[in-house]
């Protein structure tokens, strides 16, 4: 079993910058693609940014520009950069990984964008 540990989430005033980590327990076996996704308060949790195992890479509409997924194999870890953050990007973020032999998540960390 694989554990995805996220840190890096606060608080952050408009246009301001935060940057995701999430660390996985060992490396995965077999890996697709990892990503971060992100859910509001009464919504569905939304694709924010994807990294294949090819490293190719995938945003959201809403954040492309704004948002680089990037990842450390050496590490385990995944990043999210965030940059001109906006009130709407308020959410919790989960890191997720896809391989051959299955789907993990994260337990999340909170980003809050407000003045």
């Amino acid at each position: 079993q694989v554990q995805l540990v996220e840190s890096g989430g606060g608080l952050v005033q408009p246009g301001g910058s935060l940057r995701l980590s999430c660390v996985a327990s060992r490396s995965i076996f077999g890996r697709i693609d990892m990503g971060w996704y992100r859910q509001a308060p009464g919504k569905e949790r939304e694709l924010v940014a994807i990294l294949t195992s090819r490293e190719s890479t995938n945003y959201a509409d809403s954040v492309k520009g704004r948002f680089t997924v990037s990842g450390d194999n050496a590490k385990n870890t995944l990043y999210l950069q965030m940059n001109s953050l906006k009130p709407e990007d308020t959410a919790v973020y989960y890191c997720n990984a896809r391989s051959l032999l299955g789907v993990y998540w994260g337990q999340g960390t909170q980003v809050t964008v407000s003045s």
